[in-house]
């Protein structure tokens, strides 16, 4: 019955989406869903580390984090000026 929950919760994230958790006694971490096992969702870091992790502990990440890579690739268009 487990096993049915974890799919459940998974199935709320896509491969290629950006989540974080908080791991016991450490910093938050984040990074991208690259696979789903049968009662874990498997994410990698920036820093190429790899977790395990119980879907119910997953929350998305906030795109709009000042000073992060994560808006790297997003380009602000001021529709009002022309060039």
């Amino acid at each position: 019955m487990d096993h049915i929950h974890a799919h459940s919760e998974m199935m709320k994230f896509n491969v290629g989406e950006r989540m974080r958790f908080q791991p016991s006694g450490r910093s938050e971490i984040s990074g991208t869903v690259v696979k789903y096992n049968k009662k874990t969702v498997t994410l990698v870091t920036e820093q190429g580390e790899r977790w395990n992790v119980d879907p119910s502990l997953l929350s998305p990440q906030s795109t709009h984090k000042t000073g992060s890579t994560s808006r790297a690739n997003i380009i602000d268009i001021d529709e009002g000026q022309t060039a």
